[in-house]
C-alpha cells in the first residue's frame, strides 16, 4: 500500500513537468514564428511602399562559389534537373562601419566589382536591397526557417486550440453556460483541418514560387475563424438545453408534491 500511494505523487508530477516543458516549447517556437512572420512582413511593407532607409556604401570585397546539385530529388535517387549557378559574398563599407550580404544571386552579383559605389535599402540597419535589387533570403532553407516550417502543422493546431479555450473560459465567466473538454474538442479538430488544407493550399502554391510574406498567420487565422463559429454554434447548442433542463424541473417537482 505505502509503494502504491508513493507512487502516485511522482507520476503527477512527471506529468506535470512534461506539460510544462510542453508549453514552454510551444511558447518558445511560437514566438519565434511570430517574429519572423513579422520581419518578413514588415520588409514586404517596407519595399512595397518605398519605406527602406537608404544609405550609400562602398563594395569592398566580392566573392563568387558555385552552387549545383539536383532540384526536386537527389543525385542518389536519379530523380530531378541537375542545376548550377553562382552566388556571391558581398561586403560593404558602410560609414565606419561593414555589412556582410550572404547568397547574393548571380544577376545582382555580376553587376558589382570592388571599389563600386552602391546605393543600399536598409530595414533596420539589415541590407534588404543594393542598387534597387532584392538581396534580403526571406523565407528560406535555413535551420531556423526548416525548423519552423516543418513544425507550423504542430503550432498552428495548438494556437487554435488556445483560441477555443479561451473563448470557452470566457464563456463560462459571463455565466452563459460551461463548455467541457469534450465540447471543446469537435471545434478544435474541425479548426486544425481547415488549418492543415490552408498549409496545404500554401504550399503547392509556394511549389509555384508564389510565397505570401506572412503565410503562417494564413492556417491559424483561418483554423481558428471556423474553430469559434463552431463553439459558438455549440454554445448556443449547450444554452438551449440548459433551459429546456431548466423548463423540465419545476414540472417533475410539482408533480411529485402532487404525488406525496
Amino acid at each position: 500500500m505505502s509503494d502504491t500511494s508513493e507512487a502516485e505523487p511522482v507520476g503527477s508530477g512527471g506529468g506535470r513537468v512534461r506539460r510544462a516543458v510542453f508549453r514552454l516549447v510551444m511558447a518558445a517556437l511560437i514566438l519565434l514564428l511570430a517574429g519572423r512572420t513579422y520581419q518578413e512582413t514588415a520588409v514586404a511593407l517596407a519595399r512595397s511602399d518605398g519605406s527602406l532607409h537608404t544609405a550609400a556604401a562602398s563594395v569592398t570585397e566580392l566573392t563568387s562559389h558555385t552552387v549545383s546539385g539536383y532540384s526536386g530529388g537527389g543525385q542518389a535517387g536519379g530523380s530531378g534537373t541537375y542545376f548550377t549557378h553562382t552566388e556571391y559574398t558581398v561586403r560593404l563599407a558602410l560609414g565606419e562601419g561593414q555589412k556582410r550580404v550572404d547568397k547574393v544571386a548571380d544577376q545582382v552579383g555580376h553587376d558589382l566589382w570592388e571599389g563600386k559605389r552602391v546605393v543600399l535599402g536598409l530595414w533596420h540597419g539589415r541590407v534588404v536591397e543594393i542598387d534597387g535589387q532584392d538581396v534580403w533570403p526571406g523565407w528560406h532553407f535555413g535551420t531556423l526557417d526548416v525548423t519552423l516550417i516543418v513544425l507550423t502543422p504542430l503550432t498552428t493546431a495548438y494556437l487554435i486550440s488556445l483560441a477555443v479555450s479561451a473563448a470557452a473560459f470566457l464563456a463560462g465567466r459571463a455565466g452563459r453556460v460551461r463548455v467541457s473538454r469534450d465540447d471543446r474538442f469537435g471545434p478544435c479538430a474541425l479548426g486544425a483541418a481547415v488549418g492543415m488544407a490552408a498549409l496545404l493550399a500554401l504550399l503547392v502554391d509556394a511549389a509555384f514560387g508564389n510565397i505570401l510574406a506572412y503565410w503562417p498567420a494564413v492556417p491559424v487565422c483561418a483554423g481558428t475563424a471556423v474553430a469559434l463559429a463552431r463553439l459558438s454554434a455549440v454554445i448556443r447548442r449547450l444554452r438551449r438545453l440548459g433551459r429546456l433542463a431548466a423548463q423540465d424541473t419545476p414540472a417533475g417537482t410539482g408533480s411529485a408534491s402532487a404525488r406525496a
